[in-house]
């Protein structure tokens, strides 16, 4: 039997185990390793696992699994993570970092326990999109802000059964195969959202959802407060999240997300 040492961190709710790829070899399988530690009963327990390992074009490489195995091609609260442990691992304060990812390579700075980062161009907008279930039909609005995300601007949130009718949008067949997050999203004023999540791969609502909150703001800011370049997005666990984004015609550039990340514990997980 072998240890694998891991860093347990938090992002505005999203938790993940973070292992250091980077200046030692993993040698195992991550998908299954990630099923296994992700286990809120028999592993750690987290949203998911991520994997930092060395890059030929970036500071860092992340790679980050779901709860469920899979491998997704971005995570906004797990490259804040990604970026406060490079901070930690080598004692470097006020940083700014780059991360390469599988959506393309991010910028991040570190302030502290606030890190911000610069995601990839987001791509893909598509605008009322009616989904039927049997004699219900949803209309909902799509954008891919490194992995792709469904929104939906709603009333009364907290009696939204986001599990329920969030996997059922995530498995509808128009956005197969590759699936879509799901988030709910309820006006509080001109420059503020709340926000609920059903994230692909973790298979349940998570307290927050760093590309979730990126697409619900940019779609928000475009359809309800034209003009804007800062929305903040009230999480399910309770913390704001700040996007910032500049218009170009009907794109989005310089798009920005800035909240906490620290570092609850580190331990070792036998295997």
């Amino acid at each position: 039997m072998k240890s694998i040492e891991f860093t347990k961190m938090v992002a505005s709710g999203n938790d993940f185990v973070v292992v250091d790829a980077f200046t030692r070899n993993l040698v195992i399988s991550k998908n299954q390793f990630a099923r296994k530690v992700c286990d809120r009963k028999y592993g750690v327990g987290a949203d998911g696992l991520l994997v930092l390992e060395k890059s030929k074009t970036a500071d860092i490489r992340m790679r980050l699994f779901n709860a469920d195995g899979s491998e997704a091609e971005m995570c906004g609260n797990g490259a804040r993570c990604a970026a406060l442990w490079m901070s930690s691992k080598f004692a470097v304060r006020g940083s700014k970092f780059k991360i390469q990812t599988k959506a393309g390579k991010i910028t991040a700075q570190v302030k502290g326990e606030q890190v911000k980062i610069k995601l990839t161009e987001p791509k893909g907008t598509r605008w009322d999109i009616p989904l039927r279930f049997g004699s219900r039909t949803v209309h909902v609005h799509f954008i891919d802000t490194g992995v792709p995300h469904t929104v939906i601007f709603v009333e009364g949130l907290g009696r939204i059964d986001v599990v329920n009718l969030g996997r059922q949008i995530r498995y509808h067949r128009i956005f197969s195969p590759r699936g879509t997050n799901v988030d709910f999203v309820e006006a509080l004023s001109h420059d503020s959202i709340r926000l609920r999540t059903y994230e692909r791969g973790v298979e349940d609502e998570t307290l927050a959802c760093g590309t979730g909150a990126v697409a619900s703001a940019l779609l928000y800011a475009r359809r309800y407060a034209k003009g804007a370049h800062l929305i903040r997005v009230h999480t399910q666990g309770r913390e704001i999240l700040k996007v910032y984004f500049k218009s170009a015609g009907w794109k989005f550039k310089d798009v920005w997300l800035e909240g906490k990340a620290e570092i609850v514990y580190k331990g070792a997980y036998y295997v």
